[in-house]
């Protein structure tokens, strides 16, 4: 059981056997754009902690001071910076591997025109002003259209078919990223991420808490696909390994499509009350295929079963929460 929240960062920024010896072989300095975010803090410290000698750099706006200061005492450089504004990139140090994380999901409805010069926009300034590093990318299974279940989820080679401004967005980043890798030359993997989880945050603490507060689950998007954000996390220190030009692609999520419904009822188990559903299971969902990433740098090391087990005992213990549901049960792409 993870009973606070400076032992679930701390076991989120664990780096693995694997962390350490692929940090080990990358020469240079690891530069992280958008560290502030969900996953971005435990990200930086498991690059710290796994490689104590690198620099390890992390750029932000840091709207909350708290994040820098404890991304400082880990030993991150930190660097304040609105990668929008004109002539910030120019301004950060350069380095030769670096993880692009910044970018806009939620509230992208009726805000369209931010979320594009986030995900879109941005990641050809930061390809053109790194284009002489390896350049890892987050990207998401939103790339994906929704897709029948009983195939099992998209692999890197499927057609992609973005629903909605906001995945259309994250094609872009991913076009954009292809012109300058092409263009320059330059080393890129771009990671398709569907969904990352922790305790305070994910698919599985919003199936969790409807359940423990007895509100409807609604199950129309009847299957997900989740990876504890660690393991996503260490999946993106080791996919400099794999860069290149044209840049790889790689699905990163769990083995399994986890049923909404199924799910609940774990819960509703642990919690010892009943599950209340909401609709019936649509024969599509937003799903992926990771087969390749957990071929080329092993399966996750955290199971669904043990995420539930844990997020179940963090909600009955009354945990704090990041209050950030994912909407995972959007099927029109409008976030």
């Amino acid at each position: 059981m993870i009973s606070s929240e400076p032992q679930l960062e701390e076991f989120l920024s664990a780096p693995s056997e694997t962390d350490v010896q692929a940090l080990a072989r990358l020469e240079g300095d690891l530069l992280i754009l958008g560290v502030a975010g969900k996953m971005g803090p435990s990200l930086a410290r498991r690059a710290k902690r796994a490689c104590p000698r690198k620099r390890v750099i992390g750029v932000a706006r840091f709207s909350d001071p708290a994040a820098r200061r404890k991304l400082e005492e880990a030993g991150v450089e930190t660097v304040q910076a609105d990668l929008l504004d004109p002539g910030a990139l120019a301004q950060l140090p350069s380095a030769a591997n670096v993880i692009h994380m910044a970018a806009r999901k939620f509230g992208s409805t009726g805000n369209e025109h931010l979320t594009w010069a986030m995900n879109t926009l941005l990641p050809g300034l930061v390809c053109e002003r790194f284009r002489d590093s390896r350049i890892v990318v987050f990207s998401t299974g939103n790339v994906y259209p929704l897709t029948p279940v009983a195939l099992g989820g998209p692999v890197e080679t499927s057609p992609v078919g973005p629903v909605g401004e906001y995945a259309q967005s994250a094609l872009g980043r991913e076009r954009i990223c292809q012109y300058y890798s092409d263009r320059y030359k330059t080393p890129v993997t771009l990671l398709r991420l569907n969904y990352a989880v922790e305790l305070r945050y994910g698919v599985l603490l919003d199936i969790g808490r409807k359940v423990f507060g007895r509100q409807p689950v609604d199950v129309t998007m009847g299957y997900v696909n989740v990876i504890w954000q660690g393991d996503a996390n260490s999946v993106a220190l080791r996919a400099f390994t794999l860069a290149q030009s044209p840049p790889a692609v790689l699905n990163v999520t769990g083995p399994e499509a986890l049923s909404v419904r199924s799910a609940a009822r774990r819960f509703a188990d642990r919690f010892g009350m009943e599950p209340v559903y909401q609709g019936m299971e649509s024969d599509s969902a937003l799903l992926s295929n990771a087969a390749r990433c957990h071929s080329l740098l092993g399966v996750p090391s955290v199971t669904v079963e043990q995420m539930i087990e844990w997020t179940a005992d963090w909600i009955a213990s009354g945990g704090a929460t990041l209050d950030k549901p994912t909407h995972f049960e959007v099927r029109d792409g409008r976030f």
